[in-house]
Formats: structure tokens, sequence, C-alpha cells
């Protein structure tokens, strides 16, 4: 038996020898970078590539387990027990490496394609234009993203040369940002505008005029501080705001934002730029996301669908909003999915919160019971995820403004815009003015008037009166207080056999909306209301922390944040609690967490490297 085994190990040997010396040593599938951007298609090809990274990016964990949501929500699970969600980590934690490699992969893609864009100068000079205007703005904004994480990081702009041609140093961070804008600057004069392509999900000058204005309030801010650029943001997001044929505008409905994403509707109007996902990996599509899934309301009915559900919102948030902000209790669930066997969307409501319970509210800006694509996947949703919104665009104008100029009338009116698209415009309370006699059942409620609609609820009694009102659950407002009142309206009860009951009712007023003259007493008080206005308006959508930094307070209101949880939740001792303020927002966090470590591996790789200070 060895003897044949033998026999054919020679056999087999000298037959790939024989073929060895007939074979083309020269690999048929490798594409020489001159071979190929020959052709409009396959310049668009390559663009896809580039923008592939942003699906990968803004797929999982930056919504929950890369700590961006800074002081608005904490980590509920309770594995893992270290990591970026708790301010727990090395610099050999995974996730800083995967971060900074998809990235830079991205930047690879995008320095191939420029580099070979006029491989073939027969392909119209149009196309080669858009496509160099959106390659060079998501390189920039990749560059961005590195900046705000780490730091000065190597500013790689062209191919490598060679596989040895790997070491290379840090950039000032100056440096890095100047880059930034002056690529960005560029591709704004490249790309198409936004009415022309009809849609959100690729680079037009809308997007690159709102995040220049973002990446200039960031190197105005901590650490660069170089403050001439506040005068570059606000002149950015003014483009923006006057550009009358893009005719950019707020949604009417706060909600109605986010369901649009959710259901595929693109509304170029507020939606500037989104990162589109799409499908539920049963179809021909897998760029699936997890918005909804990581950080939305949780819940094991697939019917409505499954959402692991990462992070709760922080009692901190639910008191950033007054009573009268209808964006409360879109962004933090006033309400608990039923289980697996109860019917789909089925809500428990929450009764009442305070400063203890509050902590056990969900994030709940992206629902998935409003999910179009059927089945539902338990880990991949087709929502697409914002980057950039008319009301961020409204709220860096008026961040700007007021740094320059102070709390001028444009400023303070760019944050009422926001405010008052935010504002209820519903029955406030309901005052029993006399109980009636004689009621044996609850009388028939009508609500009439006022300008409104969509106000229902049903009177209770007590010793034959009415004694007071419930309006009904509302699976966007909470409860049907209705929309659109402009004045009271009237209450009116029939039949229950009793007579005499009257009630009145009082309304949310507009003016009640509007920046409150305490805040706009001076630029600090008006900066003050403007950070915690981009917090009402903008939570969970992966900004909170990169601006607390900026603002450079980062370590101070996480601190703060510690104390206030120690404050509320007393001697509460679950897990997840202890989770949350022992392991998380207490001691771990230093002035070294305003910077992410260079990944080991990085450091192991490129000899030019150095690390951040405290790593």
């Amino acid at each position: 038996m060895k003897y044949r085994n033998l026999i054919l190990s020679a056999l087999l040997l000298a037959g790939l020898v024989s073929c060895v010396k007939k074979l083309d040593r020269k690999p048929k599938d490798f594409l020489e970078p001159s071979t190929y951007y020959k052709t409009a298609e396959q310049l668009n090809i390559a663009l896809n590539g580039v923008y592939d990274n942003l699906g990968v990016l803004y797929s999982n964990p930056i919504h929950f387990r890369f700590g961006f949501e800074g002081d608005e929500h904490w980590y509920v699970k309770n594995s893992p027990l270290s990591g970026l969600h708790i301010y727990d980590y090395t610099a050999a934690h995974p996730d800083f490496q995967s971060f900074w490699s998809n990235l830079y992969i991205g930047i690879g893609r995008a320095n191939y394609l420029l580099a070979n864009l006029d491989n073939n100068p027969a392909i119209d000079a149009a196309v080669r234009s858009r496509v160099k205007g959106e390659a060079l703005f998501l390189r920039a904004y990749y560059y961005f993203m590195l900046v705000q994480g780490y730091g000065g990081v190597p500013l790689i702009l062209t191919p490598p040369k060679s596989v040895s041609d790997v070491d290379a140093p840090r950039a000032t961070a100056k440096q890095v940002y100047e880059r930034i804008i002056a690529d960005m600057t560029e591709a704004e004069g490249l790309v198409a505008p936004i009415q022309e392509l009809g849609f959100g999900g690729r680079v037009n000058k809308s997007a690159v005029r709102g995040i220049l204005a973002r990446v200039c309030l960031h190197m105005a801010g901590h650490p660069v501080k170089e403050i001439s650029r506040y005068t570059d943001a606000r002149n950015w997001a003014k483009k923006v705001i006057d550009d009358a044929e893009a005719g950019h505008a707020l949604n009417p409905s706060y909600s109605g934002v986010f369901i649009n994403l959710i259901t595929d509707k693109y509304d170029i109007k507020e939606s500037l730029w989104e990162v589109e996902f799409w499908g539920n990996r049963s179809d021909a599509y897998t760029e699936t996301g997890s918005l909804g899934d990581v950080n939305g309301p949780a819940t094991t009915n697939s019917q409505t669908g499954f959402a692991y559900a990462g992070i709760k919102a922080t009692a901190d948030l639910y008191y950033r909003y007054d009573e009268g902000d209808v964006r409360r209790d879109w962004c933090i669930t006033n309400f608990n999915y039923g289980t697996a066997a109860q019917p789909a969307n089925f809500k428990n409501y929450v009764a009442s919160v305070n400063r203890n319970t509050a902590y056990n509210r969900w994030p709940g800006k992206y629902r998935r019971e409003y999910e179009i694509v059927l089945p539902k996947n338990n880990t991949a949703t087709p929502t697409n995820c914002p980057l950039l919104r008319f009301s961020d665009v409204l709220l860096m104008y008026a961040e700007a403004e007021n740094e320059i100029s102070g709390p001028t009338t444009e400023a303070i009116e760019a944050v009422n815009k926001v405010r008052r698209r935010g504002w209820r415009t519903s029955i406030k309370a309901v005052t029993i003015t006399h109980g009636g006699a004689g009621y044996t059942a609850a009388p028939t409620v009508t609500i009439s008037g006022g300008g409104g609609t969509g106000a229902a609820a049903t009177a209770t009694i007590s010793g034959g009166r009415v004694t007071g009102l419930t309006f009904a659950p509302d699976p966007v407002y909470g409860r049907t207080r209705g929309v659109g009142f402009t004045s009271a309206p009237t209450i009116t009860f029939n039949g229950g056999e009793g007579i005499g009951a009257t009630a009145t009712a009082t309304i949310y007023s507009a003016v009640e909306a509007e920046v409150p003259s305490s805040a706009t007493a001076g630029p600090e008080t008006f900066r003050k209301f403007i950070q915690d206005e981009r917090s009402r308006e903008l939570n969970g959508e992966t900004y909170r922390k990169a601006d607390l930094i900026r603002w450079g307070i980062f370590v101070d209101r996480m601190h703060e944040l510690s104390e206030t949880i120690k404050t509320d939740l007393g001697s509460l001792t679950t897990p997840a609690y202890l989770n949350l303020f022992i392991k998380g927002y207490g001691p771990n966090i230093s002035d070294r967490n305003t910077l992410w470590p260079i990944p080991t591996r990085e450091l192991t790789l490129n000899r030019a490297l150095t690390q951040n200070p405290g790593w």
C-alpha cells in the first residue's frame, strides 16, 4: 500500500513539474490601472467602489457601539463589558482597526480612480468631471472621519508605488483639515445640483456645501481652534439656505423625516445626503444596514421587525426637551413593543416617567414597524442613514453666526424654524369645569373647532359626574391630542344618561416654540442653547460626541452625566446600570478620550506613525 502511494506521488509530482514548464506564470486576473478606466461605465463602477465604504461605515457599530452618542444614550447590554461604548479599551481593540482600515480602503479606491481618470480622453469631459468631483469629496469625507477620530493622520493622496511603500508620517490635524476643505471646495464646482439628481443618495452641491459648513465648524473648534473658519462655516451654510433652485425646506412633520427614510422615500428638500440601504438579504440586495435594529425599540416580534436594541436614552436627553416638543416622543419611545405572541406593532404605553425611569426608554427615531421590505430580516434593515439634513444646516448657520456676531435676528430665526417644526400644535390640557350629574355611563366626547384635527378622547366618570378625559394612544404622537390647532377647540359631552358636564381645553401656542429671551442675552447663553438644540434635533445621528469635543466640553459633560446618573439611580445595582455609570461614564473618561488611539496594528506596519497622547 505504501509502495503504491509512493508511485502515485511520484507520477503526480512529475506531472506538476511538466505542467509548470508549460504554464504562463503571469496572472490573468489582475488588471493594470492603465488597462482599466477606459469607459464611462468603468469609471462609474470604480466610483461605486468608493461609495461602498459608506455602507460599511454606517451599517452597524457606529450607531451604538462606537460611543458616538455621547451623553444622549447609554449601552444597555451586559456584554461586552469593555469597549468603545463604555470607554474601556486599548489601542489593540478591533473596532479601532476596522474603522481605520475601512476609511483608508475608501481613500485608496478614490486615489486609484483619481489617478487614472483621464486614461481615455475620449470619455465625455462632463462625465469625468462629475466622477472627479464625487471621488474628491468622498476621499475628503473619509479623511474628515479620520481626523475627528484620531487627530492628524497620514495624508495619502496617490496610489502606492510598491507594496513596500507603507511608511507614511502623520500630517497635523490642521494640515488634514486644510486638504479636506481644498478637495471639497473643488468638488463643489464639479458635482451635480441635488434637484438635477432628484435623490440624496449621491454626492451633490447641497451636500458638499453643508458638509463643508460642518468641517469648518470642527476646524474652528477644538483641537485646531482656527476661529476664522466660523466665517467659512456660515458662508457655506448660507449657500444651502439661499439656493432658490434647490429650494431646501424643512419637512412639516419631524417624524415624517424618518418615516421617509424607513419607507425609501426621498425628500431632497430636507434630506440632503444619505447612505442608501435596501433589501432583506433573501433577495438580490445585500447592502443592508442596522438602523432600527441596534438603535431602535426592542422587540422579538418578527412582524414588527426584530430589534437587538443596544442603547437607551439618558434622563438628561429626555429632560432636555420642553413638554410641548413633539420631537421628544418620537426620539424617545413612550411605549414598549409587545411580545412575539402579540400582534405586530402592539404597544404597551408608558404611563409616566421620572428621573429614575427615564433611563429605561428606547430610542425611537427608526421604527422597524414602518419597513416595506418583507419579510423583515432579524439583523439587517433597509433604512437609509441620514448624513446631512436641512435642519442641521440651519443650526450650523446659527452657531457660526453667533460666534461671529452674537445672537443676531438671522441666527435666532434659523433656530426658531427648527423649533417651530418640532413643536406641538395639539391640546395641552383639559379642565373639567363642571362634572354634570346623573351619568351612569361615560358620555361620548366630541372635540371640534380650533383649526385642528385628530383629537380623540374618552370620558371617565365617578359618582355620576365626569371627572376627566383620557386621550387614546397614537403611534406617532403618543396620545391623540390632535394636530394643527390655532385656537382652543370646543369639547362637548353627549349620552351617558347624564347632563351638564362641561370642559375647556388649552393648546400649545406657537410662540412657546420660540427661543426664549433668556437664551439670547449674549453669545454664551445662545451658544449653550444651540448646543442643547442640536441634541434635541439630531440625537442618535452620530454627531453628539464629536460636537462635545469640538466645543471643548466633552470630558466635563461626561463627568457631569456620571454624577447625575448616580444621583438619579441611587442604590440601583442591576448589571446594566452598573455598566452604565461605574464602568462607563465615570472614572474612565479623561482628556485622552478626545482622540482614539492609533491602532496597534498600524503602528506595527507603518514605522513612521506615532501614538496619540495618553495611549
